[in-house]
């Protein structure tokens, strides 16, 4: 099987997530969650989720679908549509599974995985983390990370504009 191939297979719709999670569990694997939008990928993203990887076997990325990051960030988001930016995070070596997620919140994915840690930046409080009562209810974490600091999509998304109109 060629690498696309490879990169494609780590793309999981909500069955065939479920399927590797039985596969998973059966094979003792600790389980992170972490979600997102990821619309232009950067630094601060690369080190979120590679971090987020060390805390345990398998990483899982919820990624927004193309509407619900235009509910959350607005008109003329995302920059890079949904297909684009799975193949991009499945092509990541730390990343085991990407599926993506139109609800609101990951919540219900959540409630899917059944995490032994859930992951989220440190501009969140780990009570405040979306099913923070799922993980921690079966004896599970919440864990946030430090972010680095400089790295935004937004911020990228407006230095862009920025050299393109300069004042």
């Amino acid at each position: 099987m060629n690498r696309p191939e490879q990169i494609k297979q780590r793309i999981h719709s909500w069955k065939s997530l479920s399927n590797m999670l039985h596969v998973w569990r059966f094979q003792q694997k600790k389980i992170v969650f972490t979600n997102g939008c990821f619309d232009i990928v950067h630094l601060g993203h690369l080190d979120y989720l590679s971090k987020a990887a060390d805390l345990g076997d398998i990483l899982i990325l919820g990624l927004n679908t193309d509407a619900s990051v235009q509910r959350l960030k607005g008109a003329g988001r995302p920059v890079v549509d949904e297909l684009a930016r799975a193949f991009m995070m499945a092509s990541l070596r730390f990343v085991d599974a990407v599926v993506l997620f139109d609800q609101q919140t990951p919540y219900e994915l959540i409630q899917l995985v059944q995490p032994d840690v859930l992951v989220k930046g440190k501009d969140y409080k780990a009570e405040e983390v979306v099913g923070y009562d799922i993980v921690t209810a079966k004896g599970g974490k919440v864990e946030t990370i430090d972010l680095v600091p400089g790295y935004s999509t937004t911020a990228l998304i407006q230095k862009i504009i920025r050299s393109e109109n300069p004042a």
